[in-house]
């Protein structure tokens, strides 16, 4: 049976299964596109990248995120040298989220990247598909069969007006894991708990459960990143759950610290969220499927938890 992700047993070798040879596309004697898959130390070189690029990763997100499918990350390579990268991580049988979409500025426009984007995208089967798309290329995702689902925008700034956490917010433990992880099923459309254990727990990644009634009614997570600090996930089952989880996650950053979330638009209560905190709106970005759109309590969602792995 193929592996389902969390922690499934890829190898972890950039010359594993999957490994092919394209044309580069480019001229002045450039030689073969090989795609094939990364292990978490060469991907380290592409969240450099994505860094570059201005989107401003957390701090040891590969640790976080490779191994959650680690036959999912693919490395397009010209004479031995990285120059594109994809991701298509598998969380379950029926869903899968693609992100990492990333060239090499100096081999930009040689065709390197769909290359490597068609080695990639059919290591997600028949699986549904996400992700998040910048503006300008909602087009090219929609001729290979995304559909938009919601706007995505990204706040960020110094937090403003935070109020005192209530006791029923507190930092996550083991003992919150198993309900922890039920509840960001209802949120998330897939099960992610090999996933979630890292994200809770990881260096540098602060955890906060709301409690109602001896369940959780909310959690958020908050990490360092390269600029600032960013929260997601941010899910709960009411604004003022979540103003008091935002509030908990932010307590112990300073004056000067910079705080940053990705919320889904169609929530207009964490818009108000995060604009009453003294959040201002910036980068933008589009959640498309391809494949039916999972259902999920939208309605909770106040931070999506990245816009790499969904």
């Amino acid at each position: 049976m193929e592996p389902l992700g969390d922690d499934a047993p890829y190898p972890a070798s950039a010359e594993g299964p999957g490994s092919v040879t394209a044309p580069s596309g480019g001229s002045g004697g450039a030689g073969e596109l090989a795609v094939s898959r990364a292990s978490s130390d060469e991907w380290l070189r592409v969240e450099e990248w994505a860094a570059e690029e201005q989107w401003n990763p957390g701090l040891g997100d590969t640790a976080c995120f490779h191994p959650t499918d680690p036959g999912g990350f693919f490395l397009g390579r010209v004479d031995g040298s990285s120059v594109s990268a994809v991701s298509v991580v598998n969380y379950s049988p029926g869903f899968a989220f693609l992100g990492y979409y990333l060239v090499r500025p100096d081999f930009r426009g040689k065709g390197v990247g769909l290359a490597t984007w068609e080695e990639a995208v059919p290591h997600a089967g028949t699986r549904t598909i996400g992700l998040d798309a910048v503006l300008e290329q909602q087009e090219t995702y929609g001729r290979s069969g995304f559909s938009p689902a919601y706007g995505t925008c990204r706040y960020g700034g110094r937090p403003a007006s935070r109020g005192t956490p209530p006791p029923c917010v507190g930092p996550a433990t083991e003992d919150h894991f198993d309900a922890l992880a039920a509840y960001d099923e209802e949120c998330f459309p897939a099960p992610r708990r090999g996933f979630l254990r890292r994200w809770l727990t990881a260096a540098a990644h602060r955890a906060h459960v709301f409690v109602r009634d001896g369940e959780p009614a909310g959690y958020g997570v908050i990490r360092q990143a390269r600029d600032g600090h960013r929260i997601g996930p941010l899910f709960a089952d009411t604004p003022q759950a979540a103003e008091a989880l935002f509030d908990a996650l932010t307590a112990h950053l300073s004056e000067d610290d910079e705080v940053h979330v990705d919320i889904p638009r169609t929530n207009e209560a964490a818009v108000s969220l995060a604009t009453s905190r003294g959040l201002s709106p910036g980068f933008e970005s589009v959640r498309m499927y391809k494949g039916p759109p999972p259902v999920v309590r939208a309605e909770r969602v106040f931070g999506v938890t990245s816009l790499e792995l969904g």
